[in-house]
């Protein structure tokens, strides 16, 4: 009697799935999203702060790939300075009816008014944003808030975990953190309490603009070129506004511009550029060499560590 030999692992090879190798671009959704459910398994009374820009944008999306058909696990909220570009503020609006997500808009004008942030003259509300955040997070009882930053930002940014701890005052301490060792995150708070989580902490703003382009995200029509009047200071061009006035002796121009981040618009500045299609911004991109923060945002540029003291007395 013969008996027949099988090869029982050139069987299994046969039945094996081809290995797919994924992009940069997946990789980085696969990260997010993962980080995304961490939040909504492991946190109570989360929130996904939503400015109406590019990067939390991005986050929608992330969200709706994450949890649809379901509704997102959390609302949107927006801290509102007051001197948000209009543009920015109906995309807001739009794009958050558009998901039938619960938008909730907090306002520094009303911290101002009630003297819990104080004004000065000269400066933007970027800063003011703090109070009025770290007050919404003890008005809804928040423990967490999901944020688009990203470390390639500014160096800040770099020093911060993805899931960024703050104490019961709000504050973030660099030099305490949780490790994140084998993508493990810890979500446990005392009361009071709460953590920042960034999804897209480890994007860059290139990466960011080729994930626009493939998902097809609607942004602002701010960020694509287009004419605008602006004023000349240090630290780059101001467009001008009913809160930004040309000074004595400085001259109004037109120029194309477009912008590669927003805020306030007394300290946001856009770049003289033509880039009109998300391919064309994203080769611009490409080729610049200085942060979107570097670049636009005032605010940054008044000392070596601004971000970073802001980021300690409770900016996201």
């Amino acid at each position: 009697m013969s008996i027949a030999l099988v090869d029982v692992n050139a069987g299994r090879a046969a039945k094996r799935a081809p290995r797919v190798r994924l992009s940069e671009l997946d990789v980085l959704e696969s990260e997010a999203i993962h980080i995304m459910r961490e939040v909504a398994a492991g946190c109570t009374t989360p929130a996904l702060l939503f400015s109406g820009g590019k990067d939390s944008a991005v986050l929608l999306r992330l969200a709706e790939k994450a949890f649809r058909p379901g509704r997102f696990p959390f609302p949107l909220l927006h801290i509102d300075t007051g001197h948000n570009f209009p543009e920015v503020i109906e995309f807001r609006d739009w794009r958050a009816k558009e998901l039938g997500e619960r938008l909730i808009v907090r306002s520094v004008e009303d911290s101002i008014a009630s003297g819990r942030a104080v004004e000065k003259p000269g400066q933007g509300r970027n800063s003011l944003q703090s109070v009025t955040l770290l007050d919404s997070i003890a008005e809804l009882g928040l423990d967490a808030c999901i944020g688009g930053a990203r470390r390639d930002e500014e160096k800040a940014r770099a020093k911060e975990r993805i899931f960024s701890f703050r104490d019961s005052f709000g504050q973030w301490d660099p030099k305490n953190q949780r490790p994140e060792l084998w993508d493990l995150y810890n979500t446990r708070v005392h009361p009071g309490e709460n953590i920042r989580v960034f999804p897209i902490s480890n994007w860059t703003e290139l990466d960011v603009w080729q994930y626009i382009a493939r998902e097809n995200i609607a942004l602002p029509s701010i960020y694509f070129a287009h004419q605008r009047e602006v004023v000349r200071r240090p630290g780059g061009l101001l467009p001008v506004s009913h809160l930004v006035q040309p000074r004595a002796g400085e001259a109004v121009e037109t120029l194309q511009l477009r912008f590669r981040t927003v805020g306030d618009m007394t300290c946001t500045c856009p770049v003289e550029s033509g880039a009109a299609t998300l391919q064309e911004i994203i080769d611009e991109t490409a080729r610049t060499r200085i942060t979107e923060r570097g670049a636009t945002r005032m605010d940054d540029q008044t000392s070596e560590a601004s971000m970073e003291l802001r980021k300690k007395e409770g900016y996201f």
